[in-house]
C-alpha cells in the first residue's frame, strides 16, 4: 500500500544533484492537489534534477571526455513510471504511487522522496 502522488511531490533522480517538485496531469484528490498518473513524465510534469552527472548524457560525456566528470544541465528523458498502482486508476490509466520509478535515458533512476500528501492511499 503506498501513497498517491500528487503536485508538489519531491523527486530524486540518482544522477541529479538536486530534487524536482512533481507536477500531476491527473484529477484532483483534494481542493489543491491533482494526482499523477504512471504517463506523468513530460518536462511538465517533472522538471530537470539541477545537473546530470551520468557519463551516459552526451552532453556531459562530451565535456568530460579524457578529464574530470563535468556535470552539464539535466535535460530528463524518462520512461513511464513503473508499476503503479494495480487498483487506482485515473481516467483509466494507473495511479502513480510513492513505491513507483521511473528511468532516465541516461541511465538515472527517479524515485518519491515525499509523495506530496498523506491522506489519500493507494491500496
Amino acid at each position: 500500500m503506498g501513497n498517491v502522488v500528487c503536485t508538489g511531490a519531491s523527486l530524486q533522480c540518482s544522477f541529479g544533484t538536486t530534487p524536482s517538485v512533481f507536477a500531476a496531469s491527473g484529477a484532483d484528490v483534494s481542493a489543491t492537489s491533482p494526482a499523477g498518473v504512471v504517463t506523468d513524465v513530460g518536462e511538465e510534469n517533472v522538471p530537470p534534477f539541477g545537473l546530470c552527472t551520468s557519463l551516459a548524457n552526451p552532453a556531459v560525456a562530451a565535456v568530460s571526455s579524457g578529464g574530470p566528470l563535468v556535470p552539464q544541465p539535466c535535460v530528463p528523458v524518462l520512461a513511464p513510471w513503473t508499476p503503479g498502482s494495480v487498483r487506482v486508476t485515473i481516467g483509466g490509466v494507473s495511479a502513480l504511487d510513492d513505491a513507483s520509478q521511473c528511468s532516465c535515458a541516461w541511465g538515472g533512476v527517479v524515485t518519491v522522496a515525499s509523495a506530496g500528501q498523506v491522506s489519500a492511499s493507494v491500496q
